[in-house]
């Protein structure tokens, strides 16, 4: 005995510029039947939240599914999966497409080598394909972009609930964003985690789809950007700040990454903050507002 609810959509060509659109969207629960072996021309991303079953690759290899877990079908792969005749399993299911999908994978929030992913909480994936399940009630204008911007997240929130990220995050991009304003080289990077440069950069390509030379960079001149619009300090101490002694330097990385000068994005954003200017993360509950 199983239960199933589920929708398609056919998003039009102005809505595939949004770089992913959602196909469809499903919820079921029980002893589901097999499905496959088929290939599809989508991705689809299977969240089990409850229960157990089994995934064979195209190779025949059977893994053991056993939840939280996350099922990725890839485009053009051959998939056949089942929940256990016996238990069952609580199934949420979406299928989705666009060009977005070749950058997430290089970010590595899609991984088509690991079709079966251990989770280490489905809550969060599960509240995303709650709201696509809302948002496709009958007659919403706005269908389809609310759709496709929930994708986005849903990408977003498997990376996060995957089981070898903890709560704060990769451990290794933890460390390298604590460290991320002083004056190191790649390899010592990796030698304070007691790492190679190769494994530093292994893992870093793994966790956030991008070299350590290129995170650190991220890193430094966000908080190069806050300092020019947050603060009066002269663009040679912004980048003694952020980790660069040779302030010319700064100045030509800065200008070929975000596109203009130091000087003309100070000129842009900068505003004055009477009191001093915070780091602390507003509480999204009870945000900055103007007393009364």
């Amino acid at each position: 005995m199983y239960h199933t609810w589920m929708r398609y959509f056919t998003p039009g060509p102005v809505h595939h510029r949004l770089g992913l659109v959602c196909l469809g969207v499903g919820l079921q629960h029980g002893a589901l039947p097999t499905v496959g072996p088929r290939t599809l021309d989508h991705h689809v991303a299977v969240v089990v939240s409850a229960g157990s079953g089994w995934y064979r690759t195209p190779d025949g290899r059977r893994t053991t599914v056993t939840a939280p877990a996350l099922l990725w079908l890839t485009p053009g792969v051959p998939h056949h999966y089942s929940a256990d005749p016996g238990t069952g399993w609580d199934e949420a299911f979406v299928d989705f497409t666009g060009p977005a999908t070749a950058t997430y994978t290089e970010l590595g929030c899609i991984e088509p080598e690991r079709p079966v992913v251990p989770l280490s909480d489905a809550g969060g994936p599960r509240a995303v394909v709650g709201r696509i399940a809302r948002a496709a009630r009958r007659g919403n204008p706005l269908l389809e972009v609310e759709t496709a911007a929930a994708v986005h997240e849903l990408l977003v929130a498997l990376r996060r609930a995957r089981a070898d990220t903890n709560a704060e995050g990769d451990p290794v991009l933890t460390v390298l964003a604590r460290d991320a304003f002083q004056p190191l080289s790649v390899a010592e990077h990796a030698a304070r985690q007691g790492m190679t440069p190769a494994e530093l950069r292994t893992a870093v390509r793994r966790a956030a789809g991008c070299s350590p030379k290129d995170y650190l960079l991220t890193i430094r001149l966000g908080r190069a950007k806050e300092l020019l619009a947050a603060t009066e300090l002269p663009v040679a101490a912004v980048a003694r700040r952020v980790g660069y002694d040779d302030p010319a330097y700064f100045s030509r990385l800065f200008t070929r990454r975000v596109g203009i000068a130091p000087v003309r994005f100070r000129e842009q954003q900068g505003r004055a903050v009477p009191g001093g200017w915070s780091d602390r993360i507003p509480d999204p509950e009870h945000p900055p507002t103007i007393a009364g």
